[in-house]
């Protein structure tokens, strides 16, 4: 693909030109992170566009490396060698995908324990294999700047629970403010005496001193980390929600409320067996709840967003350059399906241009919509006809797409949809339309069925293919073909005008312009 030198333009804007294949962003389109945590440890691999980049390797082995360190000041001897074991094979696994290193940081229970030191070494010894250990308060930079990965200039406070400790991060503007640490992690909270009423006065105590350090957070609070993760998928299931993707799943106190009723009643192998949830976390679930409870009461945020996002996004997050960072990570992932897998790369802006007067009053996240659905108009042509717009509700409902809230998948899910087929009754994916307001569905519907009548006038990415003007009041829609593109109106376009101007509830008038 060629880029044509545009000028820059906000990337929430029309279009600015995409960073993927710049120089700064190649470098990072394969980068290997290590998380060394109190319960697992992780080996994610990130490739392709650094912006939203796409999990190439994902693998976790649960260690429970802090099982039993406030008892014995040291780590889990079984836990330990699981570790080691881990880390050696990730190492292998690295060199055999040619990344250059690993990037591996410890967190509590490395940190804490008196063996910590000892632990590192072996595994520096057996795996060369440097193990960063990092403090509290750098964990929680880094978890928060994996939230900002996913959130560019998000305002809130991120909470990341791991295994043996518990973090907190403010972030305003797309930047990374006060931040504490706490031992409230599960592993440690098992050990608080004193019964469940010991271990509620301890989270009380420790809650409502940080609380007073952080001060006021009543904007969003972003939950990072795994026991965050598996109450999600116990209010999901609780909820009957119909769309699996924990990253942007919304909860509120009440649900919160409602979902620590529904844990404390309800038998905890069934539940797990019910959301999906591992043994070893389930196990968890429990501690992390008492704690989730009281911290939305202590610090009553406007509303609760889970985070696929952590440590390991705030790693590559870390290596960015500023203009890196400042992109929308849902563009820079689309033009990257555009360029890698779309038949005519860059024609996504054209259809964008085309497309873009039937919105004449779309606010900016609209717009956003709009763009993202164009650049991915093509990208799923490989499959089989029968099944596109299948592949394309899925891939936009469910791929690992940052800056997207559930609803928002929905939208470009129904457009990608239309983009190939005219109707959607009787799809797999109806209990899915519930998320989107009508006025939405409608919207997508018209987005869906405008790029699949101008797609029928591709030639080239540049390439003139004329212009659409909608007038609401009078339900008119205009077309007007350059006299080079007349003849490319033909019976199966005119079809698929007319499907549009249905939707419109329009009359059409096609006028040519020499």
């Amino acid at each position: 693909m060629t880029l044509h030198p545009e000028p820059e333009t906000p990337d929430w804007g029309p279009f600015g030109r995409p960073l993927f294949k710049d120089a700064s962003a190649r470098a990072l389109s394969r980068v290997g992170v290590v998380d060394v945590g109190s319960n697992s440890v992780r080996l994610v691999v990130f490739d392709g566009a650094a912006r939203s980049p796409a999990y190439f390797y994902n693998e976790k082995i649960m260690c429970a490396l802090g099982a039993g360190l406030s008892e014995t000041g040291r780590l889990n001897p079984e836990g330990r060698a699981r570790a080691l074991s881990a880390l050696n094979r990730f190492q292998h696994l690295a060199l055999g995908m040619g990344l250059p290193q690993l990037s591996v940081v410890a967190t509590a229970a490395v940190r804490d324990a008196e063996d910590g030191p000892d632990f590192c070494a072996e595994v520096a010894r057996v795996t060369g294999l440097k193990i960063w250990v990092i403090d509290g308060e750098e964990e929680a930079r880094l978890s928060a700047q994996g939230v900002l990965l996913g959130w560019p200039g998000s305002y809130g406070l991120v909470c990341d629970i791991g295994g043996s400790s518990m973090e907190l991060a403010e972030i305003a503007g797309g930047r990374v403010g006060r931040r504490l640490t706490s031992p409230l992690g599960p592993l440690k909270l098992r050990d608080v005496k004193g019964g469940r009423r010991g271990r509620k006065a301890h989270i009380k105590t420790v809650l409502e001193d940080l609380k007073e350090r952080m001060g006021p957070q009543r904007d969003r609070l972003f939950l990072v980390g795994g026991s965050w993760r598996a109450i999600a998928r116990i209010d999901m299931a609780r909820r009957g929600y119909p769309l699996k993707v924990l990253h942007e799943y919304r909860m509120t106190a009440k649900s919160v409320r409602e979902t620590a009723r529904y844990i404390e009643t309800s038998d905890l192998d069934s539940l797990r067996a019910e959301a999906g949830v591992s043994a070893a976390r389930m196990a968890l679930v429990p501690y992390a709840m008492d704690v989730l409870n009281r911290l939305v009461r202590c610090f009553k945020p406007k509303d609760i967003a889970v985070s696929s996002y952590g440590i390991r996004e705030g790693l590559l997050y870390e290596q960015m350059p500023q203009q890196l960072r400042d992109r929308d990570p849902l563009i820079e992932a689309c033009y990257f399906a555009e360029d890698k897998d779309a038949r005519l790369p860059g024609f996504g802006k054209t259809l964008f241009n085309f497309v873009t007067p039937l919105f004449p009053q779309a606010p900016q996240a609209q717009l956003r919509l709009i763009k993202a659905a164009c650049l991915l108009h093509d990208v799923s042509w490989r499959a089989h006809p029968d099944y596109r717009a299948e592949v394309c509700f899925d891939y936009a409902t469910r791929a690992n797409l940052g800056g997207l809230k559930h609803a928002e998948r929905v939208f470009l899910g129904l457009a990608l949809q239309h983009r190939y087929r005219n109707k959607r009754e009787g799809e797999r994916f109806t209990p899915l339309y519930s998320l989107l307001d009508e006025k939405g569905q409608k919207q997508a519907e018209i987005l869906g069925k405008a790029m699949r009548f101008g797609a029928m006038f591709v030639m080239k990415p540049d390439a003139d293919i004329g212009g659409l003007r909608w007038f609401p009041k009078k339900r008119k829609l205009e077309l007007t073909l350059p006299e080079e593109s007349r003849p490319l109106f033909g019976e199966v376009v005119e079809a698929r005008l007319m499907s549009l101007a249905q939707s419109l509830e329009a009359e059409v008038e096609v006028k040519t312009r020499s």
